[in-house]
């Protein structure tokens, strides 16, 4: 078992934090080693812990024999493979040795589209015009001032929702094409009202590999409070170098990791604290933390944070409001009275819909449990899938395809 197990995170960390280690000893020791510049494949941080979850489970005597084709298809199957959910073999391959699964339903096929049209359209048509404007900002940080960095930052937190939430939604309605049912990876964290609720709604299968395979192992809350907050420290850490290989993402998760630390501490007091202060603290700080997420360095992430501080507010730079200035908006309102004494009406379109699908609207999770075959249910996903394809511009790329 920690052969095998080591034999994986070895392939892994090549992989993934070669580089990261070689920059490092490099920065530390003054030498000039060469970095390797190795292509990272596809998926290998879900792949390798489905993979380790096997074997672990292996081990403790919780796997059945599986004959080796079976195992290669949950390892590899598509519609997670590249981004999660991370998904166990004892919810995974039973459904695929159903003989049962091999046929086509139909009544699955009409969820599965109605879940890939959602998902797609909340990356093509939000992430994505998010994502110009994010890309821009962190670009040229020292331009920003408060008022850019601030829409910088909202957009950067939309972006990632959609991103990941659009993502979640393809594979599952992919799966459920094919007769598979994935787990709920992703449960409208931006309602969370403290941050420990945040993390058990934001990819909640990574969460749950961690605490299986780390938390609990090493004690869990059963040997004291101060070896529970020593757990959850690790367990934040290691969230952070699976992210990526940049000391930004382990300044994050550790922010994160001391927040839920302090937030246990003092349990009491934010259980008594009004809901709507314990959601803009949690939101507030999460939206801060992942400035150095997204940041190339952390000198860039503190300078953004600066700049906030400062309420230096100006007018919104015009790479925000053309980011937002999509197709569809233009078709809509291009030439009228409203776009010509208003240039901004796109961008608050854009930002006051992607709060209000966020926080006043059901979750895909729901939509689905609820969803039931009609001729609006079709016309719906007709009209997202056309949408979306019509809007399809340049080069798209799933922010967690990089983890």
């Amino acid at each position: 078992m920690i052969l095998a197990v080591a034999v994986n995170l070895g392939i892994i960390i090549y992989f993934k934090y070669m580089d990261f280690f070689i920059e490092n000893v490099n920065a530390i020791a003054k030498t000039d080693w060469p970095l390797l510049h190795i292509m990272l494949p596809l998926g290998i941080s879900f792949f390798t812990f489905q993979q380790i979850s096997f074997i672990v489970d292996t081990y403790r005597g919780e796997v059945p024999g599986y004959d080796f084709l079976t195992y290669a298809c949950y390892v590899t199957f598509f519609p997670q493979l590249v981004a999660g959910p991370i998904v166990t073999h004892d919810e995974m391959i039973p459904q695929l040795r159903d003989e049962s699964r091999k046929k086509v339903n139909w009544d699955n096929m009409a969820k599965g589209f109605y879940m890939f049209a959602m998902g797609l359209a909340k990356k093509v048509l939000l992430a994505d015009v998010f994502g110009v404007a994010v890309n821009w900002g962190f670009s040229n940080v020292a331009d920003l001032k408060a008022t850019n960095a601030i829409m910088v930052v909202l957009g950067y937190c939309f972006q990632i929702y959609f991103d990941f939430s659009g993502y979640c939604d393809m594979a599952i309605g992919l799966g459920q094409m094919l007769n598979i049912y994935l787990p709920v990876n992703f449960d409208s964290p931006y309602k969370a009202l403290n941050i420990n609720e945040f993390w058990t709604r934001w990819h909640k299968t990574l969460n749950r590999f961690f605490t299986r395979y780390v938390y609990i192992p090493l004690g869990g809350n059963r040997k004291g409070e101060l070896r529970t907050y020593v757990n959850l420290f690790i367990v934040f850490l290691l969230s952070g170098f699976w992210h990526g290989a940049a000391w930004t993402f382990v300044i994050w998760s550790l922010l994160n990791g001391l927040f839920c630390i302090i937030t246990r501490m003092f349990n009491d007091r934010f259980k008594k604290m009004h809901p709507a202060l314990g959601w803009i603290i949690t939101q507030g700080f999460f939206a801060l933390s992942l400035v150095f997420f997204r940041a190339e360095t952390i000198g860039d992430a503190i300078s953004i944070i600066k700049q906030i501080l400062y309420v230096d507010f100006t007018n919104i730079d015009v790479h925000i409001l053309y980011a937002c200035q999509t197709p569809i908006l233009k078709f809509i309102f291009d030439g009228t009275a409203v776009t010509h004494s208003l240039p901004f009406i796109y961008v608050g379109l854009y930002y006051f819909m992607a709060l209000f699908i966020v926080l006043g609207t059901t979750n895909s999770h729901e939509r689905m449990l609820a969803f039931k075959p009609t001729v609006k249910s079709m016309a719906w996903t007709a009209v997202l899938l056309v949408l979306s394809i019509f809007s399809f511009s340049g080069i798209s790329t799933f922010l967690y395809f990089n983890f």
